[in-house]
């Protein structure tokens, strides 16, 4: 099977995965983090996830580093 194959069902699997999961992942406080940047005004927000990006960051990079062996 090519390298491509392979991703494509990896990639497939993890969509299955986390739609399996989606109820559960819907209570986490996913965006809603300490360390995560909210500034609101009268009419507009700023959001930046600053320590959910970290966190999906560091989650990817040993998915990855999993698969790299």
């Amino acid at each position: 099977m090519s390298e491509t194959g392979k991703w494509l069902i990896v990639i497939g699997g993890l969509i299955v995965l986390i739609g399996l999961l989606w109820p559960w992942l819907g209570k986490v406080p996913w965006g809603r983090l300490p360390g995560d940047i909210v500034i609101e005004r009268e009419n507009a927000r700023f959001y930046f996830p600053i320590t959910t990006m970290i966190i999906v960051s560091v989650v990817i990079s040993i998915i990855l580093a999993l698969f790299r062996r």
